[in-house]
């Protein structure tokens, strides 16, 4: 049985290092994309140095990185380290390591979050990118699409009572002051995504007219503010908050799982968003990393996601996971991309200050 190495660490000072056992399972014949794959590697190895490490930045939790990472590493005989911590840590990370990297792969962070970085990143297209969805296709060079991920409100069903909560405005609740996990949006991209979702649901599609809801929200949040995004799903399932805002699958293995906990769509508005996997540029272990994104966009990690890990494909031969919402039921809303690269400093640094005065 393989075993790859899972360093939880922050920006200053490594924190703790633990073993993470891998699964194994039996390989499955290889499609032709992967075939493909297979040769365009062995052509990129007589170029690169043979290595057989890879060096993972992941934001995702634990439990989500463990199987797909055993199954690649049962694939292609890899050894794996994982530096797992919020999404904002990492990315300061990769900057300080420019010139030397240290990782050679940045696995998650919201679209909306790492396009502003895409700089630090390799152009690379997978050679699953005919099979992904028009929309979520890799068009920019650096950013490649992993999953597609709606922003929710996770409900603990056996604290909420008989407060009702279908979005974002029941938030706004007195019953629930400092009863909501939220997460700084400077830190973790799926809260940063909420930020992103709250101020053009209730701005009418106008982000400007978003701000007074962003107000009275962290007025109710009562000086709470979590450092990440594993800390509010987890939190509301262990009782410690009734509520909180967090992204489709952080919640929905916990429904999946039999806890007393539900998620809502907001009825104002759901942005749904692929996150990423990335190669960091200058990568030591560059034909690894290619290994590596071509192997969490083919239809057998696609498939194991929606199977076993309650997330949506980027895929079009991959059907919807069951158990979860079908997109066509939920009121979805879409941002100005655009404007959302534009303007995230400035909407991170509003409501640091909308939050320090609510305090």
């Amino acid at each position: 049985m393989k075993k790859f190495a899972v360093l939880v660490t922050s920006i200053m000072m490594a924190v703790s290092m633990v073993g993470c056992g891998g699964t194994t399972s039996t390989p499955t014949t290889s499609s032709e994309p992967e075939q493909k794959a297979t040769t365009e590697a062995t052509q990129q190895e007589q170029t690169d140095p043979e290595t057989k490490d890879l060096v993972i930045y992941c934001p995702h939790p634990l439990e989500f990185i463990e199987p797909l990472v055993s199954e690649f590493e049962t694939q292609t005989g890899i050894s794996v380290e994982v530096v797992a911590a919020g999404t904002g840590e990492l990315l300061k990370r990769v900057e300080s390591e420019q010139g030397n990297p240290l990782g050679d792969i940045f696995w998650g962070g919201s679209l909306s979050t790492m396009k502003p970085q895409q700089d630090l990143f390799e152009n690379y297209q997978s050679i699953n990118e005919e099979y992904v969805y028009d929309n979520m296709k890799n068009v920019e060079g650096p950013l490649t699409r992993f999953t597609n991920i709606p922003s929710v409100i996770m409900v603990n069903t056996d604290l909420i009572g008989d407060i009702k909560i279908e979005g974002y405005e029941d938030l706004l609740n007195p019953e629930l002051k400092g009863k909501i996990a939220h997460c700084d949006p400077s830190k973790s991209s799926s809260s940063y995504e909420h930020l992103i979702n709250m101020l053009y649901a209730m701005g009418n599609g106008n982000p400007e007219d978003g701000w007074d809801y962003v107000e009275k929200l962290c007025e109710n949040l009562d000086g709470k503010l979590l450092s990440g995004s594993s800390a509010v799903y987890k939190g509301v399932a262990d009782g410690e908050y009734t509520v909180g805002l967090t992204f489709e699958e952080g919640g929905a293995k916990y429904v999946a799982d039999g806890a007393p906990v539900k998620l809502v769509y907001m009825k104002e508005g759901v942005i749904s968003k692929p996150d990423g996997v990335y190669i960091i540029k200058d990568a030591k272990n560059m034909a690894n990393a290619k290994k590596f994104i071509d192997f969490v966009t083919g239809k057998d990690a696609q498939t194991i996601i929606i199977e076993q890990l309650n997330r949506r494909s980027v895929r079009k031969d991959v059907p919807a996971p069951a158990g979860l919402e079908k997109l066509e039921n939920i009121n979805l809303i879409y941002d100005d991309e655009e404007l959302v690269v534009e303007k995230k400093q400035e909407w991170l640094d509003k409501f640091k200050d909308i939050f320090t005065s609510a305090q």
